[in-house]
């Protein structure tokens, strides 16, 4: 096997205030029994002030990865089960939507091309 279904989706699949981030990336790995969830957040404006507001310790953009666990019709990540990886997964500034976005895709690239090397994370 060394075909790793990709789906990319638009929801927020991690960070309790992601409800107000206004850029979200989804995607959804999967390689035989092994489901997997990149998912990266940023540009959280306050709900109250209205202004944008950093996400963790001087970061506007943020990108992590967990095991899927099965809710309803989707799989979606499990947070109690992260995956750590090698590429840069934090940006702080705002200016770097851009780059949050090519890290999410250098993540999904990682895992994937791991899958198909055998690691099951």
């Amino acid at each position: 096997m060394d075909k790793v279904k990709i789906t990319y989706r638009g929801w927020v699949g991690h960070f309790i205030c992601g409800h107000d981030c206004m850029f979200r990336l989804n995607t959804l790995l999967e390689y035989g029994d092994i489901k997997i969830v990149v998912s990266t957040v940023g540009a959280m404006k306050s709900s109250l002030s209205k202004k944008y507001e950093t996400i963790g310790y001087d970061r506007y953009f943020e990108t992590m990865a967990f095991h899927a666990e099965k809710e309803g019709d989707f799989w979606d990540a499990d947070v109690m089960r992260e995956i750590n990886f090698e590429s840069e997964w934090a940006w702080n500034s705002l200016e770097d939507e851009w780059k949050a976005n090519k890290g999410h895709i250098a993540v999904v690239e990682e895992i994937r091309n791991g899958l198909i090397d055998g690691n099951q994370y």
